[in-house]
C-alpha cells in the first residue's frame, strides 16, 4: 500500500491525483453534514489552536499542528448545519498507540502520558524494561494532545470500538 502523499507513476505521469482525500473532522461533524460545509473557511480562523486547515474545500483537522480543546468555537461560528449542535462537541475516534511506541521497544519515555489532558494514557510498570503505555479507551476524548509530542509518531487516530470490552 503507498504510503499518503505518495503517489503511483501511472498517477505522476497522466498528472491525476487518484489518492482518496484523508481528513480528519472537527468534533461534531460526521461525513453526511460535511456535504452542507460550502468550504467558506470560518472554522479555520475561530480554532484557537489553528488546527483546522481546509482540505479539498472542507475542514480537516491535524494534530500534529496541535490539540482540539473541544471548545466548539468552529460549530459556533458555521453558517451552514456542518455540526451536530445538538450534543456537545466529540470526536469519533479515539488514539491508538502502535509498536512503534519507543516504551514498547526498550527505551523510557512518557511523552503522551504527559501531553494526555483527560489522563488517558497511563504506564503499566514490568520487569525489565520500561514502563508500557495503557490507553483507557472510555477516557480517551480523541483530541490529539498526544500525537504531536510523540517522538516516535507512534500514535495515531482509530475510529473508536464499538465491540463490548471482554474482562
Amino acid at each position: 500500500m503507498a504510503a499518503l502523499g505518495s503517489i503511483s507513476r501511472r498517477s505522476f505521469l497522466t498528472g491525476r491525483d487518484d489518492q482518496p482525500v484523508r481528513r480528519l473532522l472537527p468534533p461534531g461533524v460526521a461525513e453526511d453534514g460535511l456535504a452542507a460545509c460550502t468550504g467558506c473557511g470560518s472554522c479555520v480562523d475561530a480554532c484557537p489552536t489553528a488546527i483546522i486547515a481546509l482540505v479539498a474545500g472542507k475542514p480537516s483537522l491535524d494534530f500534529l499542528a496541535g490539540e482540539c480543546l473541544l471548545c466548539g468555537d468552529c460549530a459556533t461560528v458555521c453558517p451552514e448545519p456542518v455540526f451536530d449542535r445538538a450534543v456537545p462537541p466529540a470526536f469519533a475516534h479515539v488514539v491508538a498507540i502502535s509498536d512503534a511506541c519507543l516504551a514498547r521497544n526498550g527505551v523510557s519515555c512518557m511523552s503522551c502520558r504527559d501531553a494526555c489532558p483527560p489522563m488517558a494514557i497511563a504506564f503499566k510498570p514490568r520487569i525489565g524494561g520500561p514502563f508500557l503505555p495503557q490507553l483507557d479507551e472510555a477516557a480517551c476524548t480523541g483530541c490529539g494532545a498526544c500525537i504531536a509530542p510523540c517522538p516516535a509518531q507512534a500514535i495515531a487516530v482509530t475510529p473508536i470500538s464499538m465491540e463490548p470490552a471482554h474482562a
